[in-house]
């Protein structure tokens, strides 16, 4: 399962280095270009939860082999791609991989014995960050020498490698142990709808402006949309999202740690790649070319990895309530030491490690929160919202820094200021430290009332 969570993670990173070849391939503004992050991440946003409601009924493994061979299919595409609406269409199709860490979380539940459970969801959850910082390097090699084409076939073939794993190591058949309902098509026809259109006015707000017409009526409807979303459920028996399950106080804890923090993250990890690939005569860039930029984000990897290792380790004799204000110590320590120093390589790569360490810890410990406070029938389908609030929390993130930074560009449509990339690692930092005083303040809360009983 990890193997599997992890070579689609690692699909997922491609895109974000290749902006500018894909733009200069397939003959399309860099504007235009960046629609392949964002259909990607719309479409992950809106498959997510669908994908992990199926994964609490019975047929996980057939659920898990189809997704993959979605992306599969969409990764040729993608590589194959006469023009840029083909292309795009096949990174439709990638954001499938946004669900499969869900899937194999809810198959974890199913089939690990009691003792590797623990560290078998925790090791799922960050496949996401150590697939991001794996990604981002074999994207840059790839692309580089070969073309951003090759990317993406290598792509295929690592997914075809992890259908194949799949289908040798999970049971065949359908999960007797899991209920049969039927699926909550109204409400995955709302929350669809209603989360596409947030995350297009929130990707669109910069270049539309935020008061204007367009993004008033998208984000507002959405709004209205969602908030018919939530009625709805409340009232049926089996919905998508179990919002009674949302409310109870773990699950609270880690989805408020997941969209705040996913923010402040966000805005941080999206600068500081920005940073490594700007020219020097921005006066803040480092001129760092393709084949190397994608190492600056190898370190997050590295410590993603290790600070998993250490929440497996220590998780039975720690609260996971404990890890995530930890974590959220590390990606504050990180986002100031970026804020602050950032002009040359060693200090980027330094502030990865730190966020690495981050997110492996906080991660790591959101599954763990969510499985213990929620029954098997319902595992799935609330770590898939958990993993909704991270995307949704990266789209804002993005977004509060496109406008910070569009806000202080050298002219209209021209490279950022320093001082914009300063102001935008700033909101990051106090970002993190406002999360990350919201958790140490509700765990010394939590343990004066556990003193009081």
């Amino acid at each position: 399962m990890i193997y599997t969570a992890l070579s689609s993670s690692i699909v997922a990173s491609l895109g974000m280095l290749l902006v500018p070849t894909i733009a200069r391939e397939l003959d399309v503004a860099v504007s235009t270009a960046q629609w392949t992050l964002t259909i990607n991440l719309l479409v992950g946003a809106v498959v997510t939860p669908v994908m992990g409601r199926l994964s609490d009924g019975p047929h996980k493994k057939r659920l898990l082999i189809a997704s993959l061979l979605i992306i599969m299919a969409g990764s040729a595409l993608a590589a194959s791609a006469p023009n840029f609406a083909v292309f795009l269409a096949g990174r439709a199709m990638q954001g499938l991989t946004y669900g499969i860490v869900p899937v194999t979380i809810a198959i974890a539940r199913r089939y690990l014995p009691p003792d590797r459970l623990a560290g078998g969801i925790s090791s799922l959850s960050v496949t996401v960050a150590t697939g991001l910082g794996l990604g981002y390097p074999l994207t840059g090699l790839l692309a580089s020498d070969f073309g951003f084409r090759t990317a993406f076939w290598f792509a295929v073939v690592f997914i075809a490698s992890a259908v194949a794993v799949a289908w040798w190591t999970i049971p065949d058949g359908p999960d007797d142990q899991a209920p049969r309902r039927p699926f909550d098509v109204r409400g995955a026809a709302l929350f669809g709808a209603g989360l596409a259109a947030l995350l297009i006015g929130i990707s669109q707000g910069p270049d539309w402006g935020w008061a204007s017409v367009p993004s008033t009526l998208t984000i507002g409807g959405a709004v209205v949309v969602l908030a018919i979303w939530v009625v709805v459920s409340l009232r049926t028996p089996h919905a998508m999202v179990n919002l009674r399950v949302i409310r109870r106080p773990d699950v609270l804890l880690a989805n408020g740690a997941a969209i705040g923090l996913g923010i402040a993250m966000y805005m941080g990890l999206s600068i500081i790649s920005l940073v490594a690939q700007a020219p020097e005569s921005t006066g803040f860039g480092l001129a760092v070319p393709v084949l190397w930029a994608g190492f600056v984000m190898l370190p997050l990897s590295v410590g993603s990895f290790a600070s998993n290792r250490v929440v497996r380790a220590l998780s039975r004799r720690v609260s996971l309530t404990m890890f995530l204000p930890i974590g959220a110590s590390a990606l504050t320590v990180a986002a100031f030491a970026m804020w602050l120093a950032h002009n040359h390589l060693w200090e980027l790569m330094a502030g990865q490690f730190l966020f690495g360490v981050g997110i492996g810890t906080t991660y790591a410990a959101m599954p763990g929160l969510i499985a213990r406070s929620v029954v098997t029938e319902e595992l799935g389908s609330a770590v898939s919202f958990n993993q909704v609030l991270r995307t949704l929390g990266g789209a804002l993130g993005s977004a509060l820094s496109g406008a910070v930074l569009t806000a202080h560009a050298v002219s209209p449509g021209g490279p950022p200021t320093e001082t914009g990339i300063r102001l935008a690692l700033a909101i990051s930092a106090i970002g993190c430290a406002a999360v990350c005083v919201a958790l140490t303040a509700n765990l010394i809360s939590g343990g004066a009332r556990e003193s009081a009983r």
